[in-house]
Parts: structure tokens; sequence; C-alpha cells
């Protein structure tokens, strides 16, 4: 069965500075209790503000470092689940009720792919 990788996508501006509800956090418990009993989630978390992140960059046969938070990006990388689902349609549907547990005043964007094995 294929795998399929959610990178969450939040615009930090739009997402409270205390972080997230605990009304969000106990739907958002309730819907990974849900899908890891499915049997269709294998790995789930959130990262840290893109102010503790650092990037790393190859260009020109360079490499260079720059410290968060980055500016330039409008929406960071704030999570991201793996799924295995029997197909994109099912992937789909678990991420749309993971966007769906957010309020409204949140911007979330997923980006949904199939894992390339071998």
């Amino acid at each position: 069965m294929p795998r399929y990788l959610s990178l969450v996508r939040i615009d930090e501006a739009s997402a409270p500075a205390e972080g997230p509800s605990e009304e969000l956090m106990q739907r958002m418990g309730r819907l990974i209790e849900e899908v890891t009993k499915a049997g269709v989630m294998l790995d789930t978390a959130g990262l840290t503000p893109s102010a503790q992140g650092t990037t790393a960059r190859w260009e020109g046969g360079k490499i260079s470092v720059t410290d968060g938070p980055f500016t330039e990006s409008k929406e960071v990388v704030g999570g991201y689940a793996i799924m295995q689902c029997k197909d994109m349609a099912e992937a789909l549907e678990w991420t749309k009720r993971f966007l769906q547990v957010h309020e409204e005043f949140w911007t979330v964007t997923c980006e949904v792919r199939e894992i390339a094995e071998g």
C-alpha cells in the first residue's frame, strides 16, 4: 500500500503567538487517535517556529547557512504526517479532516505527495 507525505504549511503571521488553543489540540488528538486506529498514520509531528530553524543551501558550488526566521517566506513548514493509504483520494480525505480541525483564523496548507518507493 502506498505511503503519502503531507507537508503542513502555516502562515506564522495568522497563527496565535501562544500556539494552538487547548480546544484545537483536543480535536487534533481525537483525529490522530482515529487515523492511527484506522492503520493509516505512520508518523506525525509539529515543528518549532521558523525563528528556531536554520537552512543550508547548495548553490554555485558553495554552501550558505541562514538562521531563521525566514522573512522571505509567507508560509513555513509547520509539521508533517506520513500516512499509508490505498490511494491519493484517501490521503486527501484524511488531510481535509486535519485542516478542518483548525479555527477559521488559521491559514494552513497541506501538500500531499506519494512517497517514491524503491
